[in-house]
């Protein structure tokens, strides 16, 4: 195998469990990246993150983060409050509603994830991984 035949079908797949994971996050009415935002912020917990925070732990960094939030916000499932200390810093949060979708969703994406990889053992799993992080990307 020729590295364009591998990287063609590095890029397939990507797109495929990207189109996966949407499909399971369309009932909900939030996208791949929304959905991302959402759980940074939980992994938070409690404490606030600002959009440079956030933008870093983005799984896609090319992502319009400020009006992915704003979608968010008006959703009610993000709030966003200005630093005492610093008014010109924002502060952003996971709400209760966002937390409760969150709880929501979770189950089904764990389901469709177990259904992409849940037949490949765990060494496999790590061989993969081991394998993706060698990828010379940067």
């Amino acid at each position: 195998m020729n590295s364009k035949e591998l990287i063609i079908t590095f890029i397939k797949t990507s797109c495929a469990v990207n189109d996966m994971l949407a499909q399971n996050l369309k009932p909900f009415g939030i996208s791949l990246q929304q959905f991302n935002v959402l759980r940074i912020l939980r992994g938070q917990n409690g404490v606030p993150a600002n959009l440079s925070t956030v933008q870093e732990l983005m799984v896609n960094k090319m992502s319009n983060t400020t009006r992915i939030i704003d979608k968010l916000i008006d959703k009610n499932f993000v709030a966003r409050d200005i630093c005492k200390e610093n008014r010109r810093k924002i502060e952003l949060f996971i709400t209760k509603d966002g937390l409760s979708i969150l709880k929501e969703i979770d189950p089904i994406v764990d389901l469709t994830e177990d259904k992409m990889v849940g037949h490949l053992s765990a060494t496999d799993k790590e061989k993969f991984v081991s394998y993706m992080k060698q990828l010379k990307v940067n």
